[in-house]
């Protein structure tokens, strides 16, 4: 996977990421939100981090590896 792809791949990643706070952030505003759908959505954000931290990794060895050669 090239750098450009992997940082195309985090954008992706970080604007599901957004959707899934504003999300939860619109349940703790509201009265009767779902504990269940809140956890759910916690446990999104942090899958989701994760996946945007790989891929910045991945992109910073692709850009490192770009430059050696």
């Amino acid at each position: 996977m090239s750098t450009e792809d992997s940082l195309t791949r985090a954008e992706e990643l970080l604007a599901r990421l957004e959707a899934a706070r504003a999300e939860l952030e619109q349940l703790s505003q509201g009265e009767g939100g779902s504990p269940e759908r809140a956890l759910e959505l916690l446990r999104e954000l942090s899958e989701l981090a994760k996946a945007v931290e790989e891929e910045l990794e991945r992109a910073k060895r692709a850009a490192e590896a770009d430059a050696q050669s």
